[in-house]
């Protein structure tokens, strides 16, 4: 594992913070009103949900990925899940307004406990994030060689790039509120599930390409990255 494997998990983890969602605007909402500590404790857990859902793709995926991790088919069914995962996020026409009557509310005082567990249930709830998470790991783990140490060190990277875009919305959720207009969210859904259905496609064609070329055109590309 080297330092190109990191730089794309860090910016898997820019991708999923801007997912357009409920967690996406109470965490928002949760800055205006009650401040950034607040809104950290809320993102604690909205982050503790993710790392549930990671180890149970992980987990649950394992031993499937271990027996076929070197079937070309693999990428198949790991830019299948993107592909509907993007086709579901391109469809969703759902504005502010609509995804703001589903949110929990907000605990009164700055109880940060209560905070934490309203992130992690409003989360948890989402079982998009699960098929995410799951078309990430059946992606990501055979390149890894399914190595735990690698896996590890990469979903490290993923969250901490996820919990920085978190930061800076935080940091920037006045500007950011009066910016979504339910247009520039509709248009910022359709461009991540465009973002999406993409990039699983160039998955699943990796599975019709022998396996000692992507290895050559991995090694070229991560080559040119590193004179850059």
């Amino acid at each position: 594992m080297d330092f190109y494997d990191l730089k794309n998990a860090f910016f898997v983890g820019v991708v999923m913070s801007f997912m357009i969602g409920p967690v996406f605007f109470m965490l928002i909402k949760t800055s205006i009103l009650k401040g950034a500590r607040a809104a950290i404790a809320f993102d604690i857990g909205v982050i503790l949900g993710d790392i549930f859902f990671m180890l149970i793709a992980y987990f649950g995926s394992r031993s499937l990925l271990e027996k076929i991790k070197d079937d070309p088919r693999l990428f198949l069914i790991g830019g299948l899940i993107l592909i509907v995962y993007g086709l579901i996020t391109y469809l969703d026409k759902s504005n502010k307004k609509e995804v703001e009557v589903c949110e929990v509310d907000i605990p009164e005082s700055n109880n940060y406990l209560k905070l934490v567990l309203k992130g992690f249930a409003l989360n948890f709830i989402n079982v998009g994030v699960l098929a995410g998470w799951l078309g990430i790991i059946v992606v990501v783990g055979p390149t890894l060689n399914m190595n735990p140490s690698y896996m590890f060190w990469y979903f490290f990277t993923v969250i901490i790039g996820y919990a920085l875009s978190d930061l800076g919305k935080i940091l920037l959720a006045k500007q950011l509120k009066s910016k979504l207009t339910p247009l520039v969210i509709y248009r910022i859904k359709r461009g991540m599930g465009v973002l999406l259905i993409v990039f699983g496609a160039l998955i699943m064609l990796k599975s019709f390409i022998p396996k000692d070329q992507i290895d050559s055109l991995f090694q070229k590309v991560e080559q040119t990255t590193k004179n850059q």
